[in-house]
């Protein structure tokens, strides 16, 4: 039987992230200057940073989610993205800062921003805690970013394989000889 870590390398450790992340609320908090604040957080994978992100803020920040799909059970994006939860609340007028895992392809922020554009936010912002820019296919860039990576395939810190590894408390990569 093997471990749930077997096979598994730290990229970011806990303390790194919580480092980082209390940055991003500090730039975050400079930058709306105590005005309020929706983050949506794109489920699954970014609820423990969008959890952590908004513990560092010194705002008054309500929460909504949106859930997409582009990826399904594999390593791979689909290249199609797909709206699985919409937002339960009306967005139009206020501050809002989309909180996603990773930027990858930009499919999927691409495909966010546009929807909630049309909802007429006072202000659109989007926070990433990995960018991936060498597999960017769509023109987009995070406002706020915590690590910029290689093309690597990471788990953990709410990010899976397959729906594994969520619970991970650091940012990890699968090594190729991973046993399933």
């Amino acid at each position: 039987m093997t471990g749930l870590t077997d096979g598994i390398e730290v990229l970011y450790s806990r303390e790194q992230i919580a480092a980082r992340v209390a940055e991003m609320g500090a730039e975050i908090g400079r930058d709306l200057k105590g005005e309020k604040l929706v983050m949506v957080g794109v489920l699954k994978g970014a609820a423990l940073f969008l959890s952590d992100l908004a513990r560092s803020l010194d705002l008054d920040a309500t929460f909504d989610f949106v859930a997409v799909s582009s990826y399904g059970q594999g390593q791979r994006s689909s290249g199609a993205v797909k709206m699985i939860k919409d937002l339960d609340q009306s967005i139009e007028g206020k501050n809002v800062l989309v909180v996603e895992d990773i930027l990858d392809t930009g499919l999927t922020l691409s495909y966010l921003r546009k929807l909630f554009l049309q909802q007429k936010p006072k202000s659109l912002r989007i926070a990433a805690l990995l960018d991936k820019p060498s597999r960017r296919i769509e023109k987009i860039e995070a406002d706020y970013v915590g690590f910029s990576i290689p093309n690597l395939f990471v788990i953990g810190y709410g990010m899976d394989y397959a729906e594994r590894y969520r619970n991970l408390a650091d940012i990890c990569i699968l090594s190729p000889e991973h046993p399933e």
